[in-house]
């Protein structure tokens, strides 16, 4: 019992003891706040812009083009050898969409030889060979 109560009254010193302003790990820190320096606000010189005419699309202003520059930031720039590559391989004719008639009739696709063909062409069978038994406990 007595050794309770000195436990507690140390660990109670210790708890405020941390509370106390000096030590080693109270030291002056930079103001997270303080780094930024915020810019004097200026009024702009005045240009004359005209406003835009009602149903007129803006000056030099694409939809499709602004969409792509916010969606991919523009083209990336390739090296040398890709665009070498690109140019012996044609990607210059690449179809537009290409993905989008991938299942198209004049699609040329891969053959994967008579294997593939021969398994889809099996007939299925009585299922002999793939037939599953559950196992039933022995009454002993």
């Amino acid at each position: 019992m007595r050794l309770t109560h000195i436990v507690l009254a140390g660990s109670a010193a210790l708890v405020l003891a941390g509370c106390a302003g000096g030590g080693p790990f109270h030291r002056q820190r930079p103001d997270e706040f303080a780094v930024a320096r915020n810019a004097p606000l200026v009024v702009p010189p005045d240009f004359a812009l005209a406003p835009p005419r009602p149903g007129q699309p803006d000056a030099g202003s694409d939809p499709h083009a602004q969409a792509l520059q916010a969606l991919f930031g523009g083209p990336a720039p390739r090296a040398e050898v890709e665009r070498n590559m690109l140019q012996v391989a044609g990607g210059d004719q690449a179809v537009l969409g290409a993905r989008s008639v991938a299942g198209d009739s004049q699609t040329t696709v891969v053959n994967r030889g008579t294997l593939v063909q021969t398994i889809m062409q099996l007939p299925e069978g009585d299922g002999r060979e793939a037939s599953v038994t559950t196992p039933q406990p022995s009454a002993q």
